[in-house]
This record gives C-alpha cells, structure tokens and sequence, in this order.
C-alpha cells in the first residue's frame, strides 16, 4: 500500500508516472489522436505520425492501441532505435521476434524481412511497425523506412509504420530531403498539452478509477497544477502526486491551492522546463491573495 492511498481510502495510487492504459483519460485530444491512429491502421496508410510533448500521453495511448488491435495484425513496437545502416534492420526483426543473426549482411537480413511480410501477407496478417520516441531517429533511418514500405504485393503494402515523437519529429519530417517520406505520412496528429478544466477533468477521472468517491482535489488547487505544469500530464501527475503527500503528512482531507504552493515553493516538483514557470505562479497567487 502507498502512502497515502489508505489514508485517502483509495485503492491504487492514482498519480504514477508509468503509462497504464488502465488510467487514459480520453480527453478530446486524445480522442482525436487515438481515431487518427486508428484511422491509420484501419485504412492501411504507409505511415502515421503522432507527436507530442513529453508527458502528454502518447505511449500511454499506443499502450491502448495495442491492447486493442484485431488478432490478423502483427505488431513490433520499438523505442529509441539508435545505430547505423543495418542496425534499424536488426532492430526491426528482433521487433517482430524474428532472428537477426550477426553473421548475417544487410542483403541477408533484408530478405529475411522481406520473406517474412510475405509470409505474413499469405497468412492474411498485415505488420505493423511502431517507433517509439522516433524524434531520435536519423535522417538516414527514416529514408531506410521508407525503403522498408516500398515492399508490396500486388496493390498492398505489407508494412505499416507507426512513428510517434517529440514536436521536433514533424520538423525532421517536414525538412528538405526527406520530401518523398513526408509525402508517405497519410495520417498524423499532434497531441498539445490539456487546458484548465481538461486538467480538472483528468485529475477527477484518475481519483475516480483509483477508487475516490469524494473529491479530494479543491478546483482552485487544480488551476494552479494547471499554471504550474502547463497542463502536461505527466507533470500534472507528479505534482499531485506531491500535494497528496503534503497533505497526508498535515493531516487534511483535501489538497488545497495552498498545499499545492508549497510544494512548488519547497522545490520539490522538478517538472523539466515547466518548473520554470513556478516562481511565477507564486508570484501570481501572492498578488491575487494581496488584493
């Protein structure tokens, strides 16, 4: 047990910062960024591209994706491909459980892939490939990626690629040279960070499945997360995940926009670039509270 989650009569922490499907809230943008992806696998497109900043939930929603694809749908899930010509190769068939042995050239190993996507077309399985954190991809990679969806047969592609990333992967894409991949990319989205009251909503639904059947977070203490992480899940996780241990340790039943200063103005909530912005909130609260 957590905590606090017996002192809050919950039963889960409902603030984790690993990704769990189980706690997606569907906001409206992930909502638009889960039909785009669906979109993308329903209707066979070469590629589809999802970005986002950090923290604002994409893994979590390739998690769902994958718990949700159809059993005809072969699926390798790969993250921080890193390496030069022939390792993204060997990274792809280990991917998708399929031996790359050392001894083996890229001419070996590519027509081990491209046996393999047959094989799998015969069987009536489509492949998907999905690139996680795919900002750190090299330009070199991405053009090998694009060799990889030139395998067809007939009229059918036989792989898809998924690629999600940091907002800087749209600007990769989007540069001179890489013109013939961008033209591939047949569906995408960017997930940008929740306003106000999808912050207020958010963190309502994750004290609800953890078990909350009263609410624990006052609505101005909720603006405030919201100023302070920009509205980034992730962020918005880790600092309510702080002011409900604040508030244990005082003995209260609710976290207050008080509660939630002092934990910025302790320096606990390191929230990347976002906690940048901290020492402005405060000001902001120390103003409003003078007038």
């Amino acid at each position: 047990m957590d905590i606090y989650t017996e002192y809050f009569q919950l039963t889960e922490r409902p603030f984790s910062l690993v990704p769990d499907p189980d706690f997606l809230y569907w906001s409206p943008l992930h909502l638009r960024a889960f039909s785009m992806l669906e979109y993308g696998v329903l209707t066979r497109a070469p590629i589809t591209l999802i970005t986002g900043e950090v923290g604002a939930g994409k893994t979590t929603l390739l998690h769902h994706l994958l718990k949700s694809v159809e059993e005809d749908v072969t699926i390798g899930m790969i993250s921080n491909a890193h390496g030069d010509r022939g390792d993204l190769l060997r990274w792809t068939l280990l991917a998708l459980s399929q031996p790359a042995p050392a001894t083996s050239d890229y001419v070996q190993l590519f027509a081990d892939f491209q046996a393999f996507l047959i094989s799998e077309y015969a069987d009536g399985r489509r492949v998907i490939l999905i690139f996680d954190e795919a900002q750190n991809l090299t330009r070199e990679m991405l053009e090998e990626l694009r060799m990889f969806t030139n395998i067809n047969s007939n009229k059918d592609e036989l792989l898809q690629l998924i690629l999600v990333g940091q907002p800087e992967l749209r600007e990769i894409i989007s540069s001179p040279g890489l013109n013939q991949f961008a033209q591939r990319v047949a569906a995408n989205f960017h997930l940008s960070a929740m306003d106000a009251t999808m912050v207020r909503a958010y963190i309502s639904h994750r004290l609800e499945v953890a078990g909350a059947t009263r609410t624990i977070f006052q609505a101005p203490a909720c603006d405030l997360i919201h100023e302070a992480t920009g509205g980034v899940p992730r962020l918005v996780n880790q600092l309510c995940d702080l002011s409900m241990v604040y508030t244990f340790t005082k003995g209260l039943k609710q976290i207050s926009v008080t509660t939630v200063r002092q934990v910025l103005d302790d320096g606990v909530f390191f929230g990347g670039g976002q906690n940048r912005i901290a020492p402005l909130v405060l000001r902001q609260e120390q103003r409003r509270e003078a007038t």
